[in-house]
């Protein structure tokens, strides 16, 4: 018995956007893309494939009443879903404009929108799971991703089998992941998916070679799959590849039926091709069906013949099928993606900017001359990040890719990851030091934590730490086994090449994240396959441990530096060592040793290179372009010191808590920030002299910075709203500033220009 029927109509067009008004006024053929029932069946949300979601509320009379008309995406919306982020009921929506969006159900209020997709967006996949919330998406070019209700961008980026329309679902107990999809071929793919390691871990036999459609399926009791095709249903042991059974329902079905189990499992929905549903049972389904006294139901027959016992003994019945028939015509029929799919395809464009190199070959000597220092906390903005753990000296530190976030290791091997959430003082949810961030944990307090060499206490220099270029996986040692974490549960995936030697860096290769640089306390460096846990091959050519590497894409090299103060460039491709060079000392100054940093500018083929007497600007020949060093042997030594995003300044930390700001091209000195402007007297005074271990620059606002404490602190340091910039200062007469007190390092000091 049909309950109600509810023909489209636009219920308020005022409301509407101009876009949306024209594209009606144009042509007002409309269908409807997805409906899907709310968690307990009293709300029903309806996509259509023109801008707009409609929610109804449904009650037990059968009545559906409008609640709420959201002029959701431009174009078709694609796919709607129903979750509960902060114990609040909220809509996902996604369409052919390439965004997913999050609505309050209540309100409609957009809250948030999540960007990153290259193609129109075909489905999304809403769970709960280990206390995180997050949503799975797909797009017509056959890119998965998953998003955290955190604005930080997309966590995972998984290529679909078939690389076209993919549906996503989990198992009712969350546990398990799937996804089915068609190609452009019509090459049909149902696979279980390993989650943490973002590939398909079983793939499922049994489609025709050329499906007539997209295929479309649904799991039931954690232990069956079922997919419409060759007009037919096929069922599958979810821990089996090989099918189950089939059955065509007596006839009539197309030639990729859509299909809904209801919760219990019993009941399966299936479309026909006259535009009819039909239900099939087992034998708990029809027997729940005869003790019925008040419904009738046409064609309740056909699975319980087809199915075999197993299938039959595993389903419950239902106890109130009025409450479970309705949700059963979950999935409308799904139209097909617009014909234009391969252009879509084609028009992708890399993100890879056209930077031109930076760095001159030379340059005039730079004229001595004093430079300001910002003294006061008026001059800047400085955000101590809260931390209520026992802090320990902080000694890695790194943006997230995203840069919505930051992320510390500690000298006792406890990370701590502080994101910021959108909120109305932060609409964009962008790292700020004008809105404290949270420190992120899990509801189970479980903290990262490395594991320790058992031998002897972790050193600084064996701490190392590298995220995926997704954000979705954390390599990180503290003297001990690396281990690799899982960024969303903050769970230990694996753990592998225990101590000793220690793994000292850490550097993911950016084409091929399975692929690892390890740099190691022995001076090797390990490239290890992390998919098939092997080491690959031995790089040999330092002297002592390794304490930087790097990767350039531009030059399809791995570059190289020790506590030997020596450069290495690999080959990629062979990984055979193409050049290495010492470090230029400065003059009067003997031969440089010790802790060695290498970091590319963003042209990819100039290198700033980091040690405790100088910063450098090479070439990819590794030749040095430019050199800077403090002015005399007692001036405090360079602590740490990194590239903004942009390739147009160099931040420099000191062991007196001093920072300088240097022009990235002359390594010239823009100013100085004392530690009295970003600490506070009170701070200062209980913390002893606290400096920089380590500065991190933010991956996109090239003007922020975060320092990593001698005393545990993290903090981020921008300038002030009334200077936007780290602006170069111009010389007052006589070219002389006045004179505050600062480090003795930065005064007066040029860059040299090394003699060939």
């Amino acid at each position: 018995e049909r309950l109600t029927h509810k023909p489209f109509k636009v219920w308020d067009i005022s409301a509407c956007s101009m876009p949306l008004q024209t594209t009606l006024g144009k042509d007002a053929t409309i269908y409807v893309n997805r409906c899907i029932w709310g968690p307990n069946g009293s709300i029903l949300g309806v996509a259509f494939s023109k801008h707009i979601v409609q929610i109804y509320t449904y009650n037990p009379a059968g009545e559906l009443r409008q609640h709420m008309e959201i002029d959701a995406h431009i174009g078709g919306v694609n796919d709607i879903a129903f979750a509960h982020p902060n114990k609040q009921l909220c809509i996902i929506t996604c369409g052919d404009d390439k965004k997913i969006k999050v609505w309050d159900a209540v309100s409609g209020r957009r809250q948030y929108i999540f960007e990153g997709h290259e193609a129109p967006v075909y489905s999304v996949c809403s769970l709960y799971k280990e206390n995180i919330q997050f949503i799975f998406s797909t797009a017509i070019d056959g890119k998965i991703k998953a998003w955290l209700y955190d604005c930080s961008g997309s966590r995972v980026d998984y290529d679909a089998p078939g690389l076209w329309c993919t549906t996503m679902a989990y198992s009712a107990d969350g546990t398990r992941l799937f996804s089915c999809g068609t190609s452009k071929e019509g090459e049909s793919h149902l696979v279980e998916w390993n989650e943490s390691e973002g590939a398909v871990k079983r793939t499922y036999s049994g489609f025709r070679k050329r499906s007539l459609g997209v295929v479309q399926f649904d799991t039931t009791r954690n232990r069956f799959l079922a997919a419409g095709d060759e007009f037919q249903i096929k069922f599958w042991d979810m821990d089996k590849t090989n099918i189950l059974t089939v059955t065509d329902a007596d006839g009539g079905l197309p030639a990729s039926p859509r299909l809904r189990f209801n919760k219990d499992g019993s009941l399966l929905a299936v479309t026909t091709s006259d535009n009819g549903i039909k239900i099939l049972g087992n034998t708990d389904g029809q027997r729940m069906l005869r003790l019925l006294e008040s419904r009738e139901f046409e064609g309740s027959r056909g699975l319980s013949e087809a199915v075999n016992p197993p299938v039959a003994s595993v389903l419950g019945p239902i106890a109130n099928v009025s409450a479970h028939i309705a949700p059963t015509l979950e999935r409308s029929d799904r139209i097909q993606p617009p014909v234009s799919i391969g252009s879509l395809a084609m028009a992708e464009s890399s993100r890879v900017a056209d930077i031109k190199p930076r760095i001159s070959d030379s340059v005039d000597k730079i004229k001595s001359w004093k430079f300001p220092d910002i003294v006061d906390s008026a001059q800047l903005k400085a955000l101590r990040l809260p931390d209520p753990l026992t802090t320990s000296k902080v000694v890695r530190l790194l943006y997230t890719n995203s840069g919505l976030a930051v992320l510390a290791l500690a000298s006792n091997a406890v990370h701590k990851l502080w994101k910021w959430r959108c909120n109305e003082h932060n609409l964009p949810g962008k790292s700020t030091a004008s809105v404290v961030p949270q420190l992120w944990q899990p509801t189970n307090g479980e903290l990262m934590t490395n594991d320790l060499s058992k031998t002897e206490p972790a050193e600084e220099s064996a701490a190392c730490i590298a995220l995926s270029k997704n954000d979705s996986y954390l390599l990180s040692a503290s003297g001990g086994k690396v281990s690799l974490f899982n960024m969303l549960s903050f769970k230990v995936m694996t753990t592998f090449m225990p101590s000793p030697p220690a793994a000292t860096y850490i550097a993911f290769n950016p084409r091929d994240n399975n692929i690892i640089a390890i740099g190691m306390e022995d001076s090797t460096i390990q490239i290890y396959n992390v998919r098939v846990d092997e080491v690959k091959t031995k790089l040999r050519g330092h002297q002592k441990r390794i304490t930087g590497l790097v990767f350039s894409q531009t030059l399809n090299v791995l570059v190289s530096s020790g506590a030997d103060a020596q450069l290495c460039i690999w080959n990629i491709d062979g990984w055979e060592k193409r050049k290495a060079r010492h470090l230029q000392a400065p003059p009067g100054h003997p031969s440089l040793v010790g802790e060695t940093k290498v970091q590319f500018y963003n042209d990819q083929a100039h290198l700033l290179v980091v040690h405790e007497n100088q910063i450098s600007v090479y070439d990819s020949q590794l030749e040095c372009l430019r050199s800077w060093s403090p002015r005399d042997s007692l001036s405090a030594a360079i602590s740490s010191a990194v590239c903004s995003c942009d390739g147009m300044l160099v931040f420099t930390g000191f062991c007196d808590g001093a920072i300088g700001v240097f022009d990235a091209d002359s390594l010239s000195l823009r100013c100085q920030i004392v530690p009295s402007a970003y600490i506070s007297s009170s701070i200062a005074s209980s913390s002893g002299a606290a400096f920089p271990v380590v500065i991190a620059a933010h991956p996109s606002e090239p003007n922020q910075i975060a320092l990593g404490m001698s005393d545990g602190a993290v903090l981020v340091i921008e300038p002030s709203d009334a200077m936007p910039k780290w602006r170069v200062p111009a010389p007052q007469e006589k070219g002389a500033l006045p004179s505050i007190p600062s480090n003795s390092a930065l005064n007066s000091q040029p860059s040299r220009t090394p003699s060939k």
